[in-house]
């Protein structure tokens, strides 16, 4: 008698993976919608991408989603060209100290609205407050300068005693604070102290949405350069008096006319 097959056990199939939890939005993203968020942004591809596949495609709202990234996406702009832009000038109070600043973006439409004309307003006003800044950028140094300087702190006494290795570290930091005591975008902003001007600078870029960036400024203080006299004010005085006295002219002597004689009484 044949002995009856052993039934194997059947094998259990692989039970099919669930398809993975879809993204937040189905919407099919173009190319040409990461384009206009691009070029409206200036932020990458990819987080364009991103950004709208977080916004349901809607343009407008993967820009203010981008914007909240903060200073990361104002970065971004760094490469893009800004030709447009505004002259600012600040007069202070007694008309001793004046400035013009030429503060840049990348198109008219933004040059023409109120928050980069305050924006050039408020750089106007920092560079006239910072008494000691001399450029913008701490890349805006002399180089030739920088090195004459170096070369003096190395010779300082106080670091003789000290490693050459030790001296070089020291010697670059007082550099650094130099350039920067010196630099514009390294100075605090007057209207936040808490931030420096080229963080507010970032911030209102990644604001607006273009790049922003001071180009160049100009200081004018009154008598800079000119040799002043040094006479006391009563001296001063006397001098205008004597030379206002000089410039008067003199009166001729009065001719006495002769005495009548009176007749002699009898």
């Amino acid at each position: 008698k044949e002995e009856p097959k052993k039934e194997e056990p059947k094998k259990e199939e692989p039970k099919k993976e669930e398809a993975a939890a879809p993204a937040k939005t189905t919407a099919n993203i173009s190319a040409k919608q990461v384009k206009e968020l691009r070029d409206k942004s200036g932020a990458g591809m990819m987080d364009c991408k991103k950004a709208l596949q977080e916004c349901g495609g809607d343009i407008e709202e993967a820009a203010t989603w981008l914007r909240k990234k903060g200073i990361a996406s104002a970065d971004k702009k760094a490469s893009r060209i800004a030709a447009e832009g505004a002259v600012g000038a600040y007069i202070h109070s007694g008309a001793r100290l004046g400035v013009i600043v030429e503060v840049n973006c990348e198109t008219d439409f933004v040059a023409r609205g109120d928050r980069f004309k305050e924006l050039v307003a408020d750089m106007a006003m920092q560079t006239a407050a910072c008494v000691e800044i001399e450029y913008v950028s701490p890349d805006d140094a002399d180089p030739a300068a920088i090195e004459k300087e170096r070369e003096v702190q190395m010779k300082m006494e106080d670091l003789q005693s000290k490693p050459e290795n030790i001296r070089e570290k020291i010697v670059q930091g007082r550099l650094d604070k130099m350039v920067n005591e010196k630099a514009l975008l390294k100075q605090p902003f007057i209207k936040d102290t808490g931030v420096t001007v080229e963080e507010y600078i970032k911030a209102a870029t990644a604001e607006i949405g273009e790049k922003i960036s001071i180009r160049r400024f100009v200081k004018y203080n009154l008598g800079e350069g000119m040799e002043k006299r040094n006479e006391d004010f009563a001296a001063e005085v006397e001098a205008q008096t004597k030379a206002l006295a000089d410039k008067k002219p003199k009166e001729e002597p009065k001719k006495e006319e002769p005495k009548k004689e009176e007749p002699k009484k009898e």
